[in-house]
This record gives C-alpha cells, sequence and structure tokens, in this order.
C-alpha cells in the first residue's frame, strides 16, 4: 500500500520515482539521488531530483544539472527527465528502515 503513494504522475504518465533515480545513477554523477513529484502550475505533478553530488570530477552545478539531464534524455523518455535538480553535499535522510525518506523532502519548506 505505501509504494503506491510513491508514484508521480507527470504529464499525463505515472511514474516510478525509481525509475528516475536509477538513471540518475547510472550516470556517474550523482551517489545518492531521490524523485520527487511536487505540484507545479501547469503540469499538475513535476518531478523533481535531489541529488548527493559526486566529489570527484564536480564541474559546478549548473554544469552537472546540464550533463545529468542530458543523460537522462538519451537513456528514458522526455516525462522522465527531472525538470530540477536540487544539489546537496549532505547525506539525503532516510528512515530507521535505512530507506531514503521521501517524506522529508516533501515536507521540506525549502522545495
Amino acid at each position: 500500500v505505501g509504494r503506491g503513494d510513491e508514484m508521480i504522475k507527470t504529464s499525463g504518465y505515472r511514474v516510478s520515482p525509481t525509475e528516475v533515480e536509477e538513471v540518475a545513477l547510472s550516470s556517474g554523477w550523482v551517489r545518492e539521488a531521490v524523485a520527487l513529484g511536487l505540484p507545479h502550475e501547469a503540469l499538475g505533478s513535476m518531478i523533481r531530483l535531489v541529488a548527493w553530488a559526486e566529489p570527484v570530477g564536480w564541474p559546478g552545478q549548473d554544469a552537472a544539472t546540464r550533463e545529468l539531464q542530458s543523460h537522462c534524455r538519451r537513456h528514458v523518455p522526455g516525462y522522465l527527465v527531472p525538470h530540477e535538480m536540487i544539489w546537496t553535499d549532505e547525506p539525503l535522510p532516510r528512515t530507521p528502515n535505512g530507506k531514503l525518506d521521501r517524506r522529508f523532502w516533501s515536507n521540506d519548506a525549502r522545495l
């Protein structure tokens, strides 16, 4: 039941956040990633990717964002490409079971 709540509806598609996270991780630009569907005026729900950036070869936030989006466009359909990346140098919060805590990010006022 809980996993169904994680599905993101964006541009008429149902997206598993795991799909977005896996393609981000395969890029080599991030150590960890969490994808969220947050309200958007025009799209209803938009995918935002919060990523912990790899410290080796870090070209800067703007360049890393372009590279990651480009990687995603080459490997997944357009509706799986994040509209926005938020980079952090801190470990992503986890639940007591050790899983990424999506609720933490979706309740974060900074987003």
